[in-house]
């Protein structure tokens, strides 16, 4: 439902997240200077792993080799980052590595951040390796971590995020009367729409009659909807879940025991778990198209568990390829560099002794690699940096079948309509040009090395290629 059904207006929601987290870190102790701390909406992106050992937010690609590092808001130069990680890699650890999967966490992020840099920099403290400490008090990065979580956990538990969304829901969500019109058209085509959130059914309640009950004349919400799910716990629910149980819609109460189905249309559930679901909906796994925001929470979990087919939403597509359109230019000079870099190295092998000197156009590439990044955030944009994918992109490629800023985007194609990738070249396919035959081409590079070697290196990239 959130930021998918509900597209949330995130700079004021995240304001909001960040000042009640602060309100409570200054509860349990922090200094009361941290209220000076000011929101920065462009400061993070999704996929960012905080270390919690050196108290660094870092930015990856899909094997770990780190892209950029910082360490509050200060950016690790190479030989600052080498300290800490000697190859510039970190491998996935979980007790370590806390990743920031969704928008919600925008503002953890960022409050993240801001705490390191103050206490890194704060006279009155000592900077260590694994955190600061001043007299007797040592204080690391991973518990400011927890500390930061927990004073952002506490105003979903306490109800207070919640609350006030509820208490003014136009200044937090944005409404579209498309959604209804997207949601009679999946009916229909005799498909089945439900509805799976973790929210309770009140603040669900509240959000969604706001989206479609004035929409058509005597018709709530839940019609739009075959079933309804709330409390779901993902990811849990895609594991052994809870117990399902059916809400009372006058009194907001779950009925006692467990339901044991069918499930019915203008009823709405609670708890649960996918195998249940799956039987009580007679689903068999690739019949369904599920539509989440949340990577692993919704589009990984589901996708290995029970093989549905996915549709990731990822509201920020929208300003990335505004400024993938604007900064056009700056990515085909990059890659002219590229191609310039390989043209100066294609005809040596290995007889070569003599390296050229590509110092400057490497300069060159990474000061376009920056200017870029610039264009987008303070870590750049979410799916790369420079020619490199990021962690984020490589978790999208692989699990979401489909994806776009807004599911709304459904309504430009027929409902029998085939999604297909344009297909990838694998490195070495990609080096060969269809039109020039193989045979000479590896014939020419053999007598070009006078080697007698059943084997040669493609100079583009060094894929083996037999003869």
């Amino acid at each position: 439902m959130d930021h998918t059904l509900a597209e949330y207006k995130t700079d004021t929601f995240d304001l909001m997240t960040f000042s009640l987290a602060i309100e409570r870190l200054i509860e349990i102790g922090y200094p009361e200077d941290i209220k000076n701390f000011k929101y920065d909406p462009n400061f993070a992106v999704r996929g960012l792993w905080y270390d919690k050992l050196y108290g660094n937010l870092l930015k990856v690609d899909p094997y770990g080799n780190i892209l950029i590092c910082s360490h509050g808001f200060k950016i690790l130069k190479k030989q600052e980052l080498h300290k800490f990680y000697p190859n510039k890699f970190i491998s996935y650890d979980a007790n370590r590595i806390s990743v920031q999967h969704t928008l919600y966490e925008h503002p953890e992020s960022y409050l993240l951040a801001c705490i390191v840099n103050y206490f890194s920099n704060s006279k009155e403290y000592e900077q260590k390796e694994t955190g600061v400490s001043s007299g007797n008090l040592f204080i690391s990065y991973k518990a400011m971590y927890q500390d930061v979580r927990a004073s952002i956990d506490h105003q979903y538990v306490t109800n207070t995020i919640q609350s006030r969304v509820a208490e003014n829901v136009e200044k937090f969500i944005s409404k579209d009367e498309r959604l209804a019109l997207l949601l009679n058209r999946i009916r229909e085509n005799n498909a089945k729409a439900f509805l799976l959130t973790n929210s309770d059914y009140n603040y669900a309640n509240r959000i969604m009659s706001y989206l479609l009950d004035d929409i058509e004349p005597s018709r709530n919400w839940r019609s739009y909807f075959d079933y309804v799910v709330v409390d779901a716990h993902k990811p849990l629910f895609f594991a052994e879940g809870t117990m399902l149980k059916e809400i009372n819609i006058e009194t907001y109460c779950k009925n006692i025991g467990s339901h044991a189905g069918p499930l019915l249309s203008d009823r709405v559930y609670s708890g649960g778990n996918v195998e249940v679901f799956s039987k009580l909906i007679n689903s068999h796994g690739k019949d369904v198209l599920y539509v989440g925001d949340h990577i692993f929470g919704d589009i990984i979990k589901s996708k290995k568990v029970r093989a549905w087919h996915t549709f990731l939403i990822v509201p920020e597509l929208s300003k990335e390829l505004s400024i993938y359109t604007d900064k056009h230019d700056l990515y085909s000079q990059m890659n002219r560099l590229n191609d310039e870099l390989s043209q100066m190295l294609i005809n040596f092998d290995s007889s070569s002794k003599d390296c050229p000197d590509i110092s400057k156009i490497k300069d060159k590439i990474q000061n376009l690699v920056h200017q870029i990044d610039m264009s987008y955030s303070y870590f750049g944009s979410t799916f790369r940096t420079g020619s490199q994918q990021t962690y984020f992109a490589s978790q999208v490629t692989r699990y979401a079948d489909i994806y776009s800023s807004t599911c709304l985007n459904l309504l430009h194609y027929p409902f029998f309509y085939l999604f297909k990738a344009a297909p990838q070249l694998m490195p070495h396919e990609s080096t060969v040009n269809p039109e020039d035959p193989l045979s000479d081409s590896l014939n020419h590079r053999i007598n070009r090395t006078k080697s007698n070697s059943k084997h040669t290196v493609n100079p583009n990239n060094s894929t083996l290629v037999e003869n």
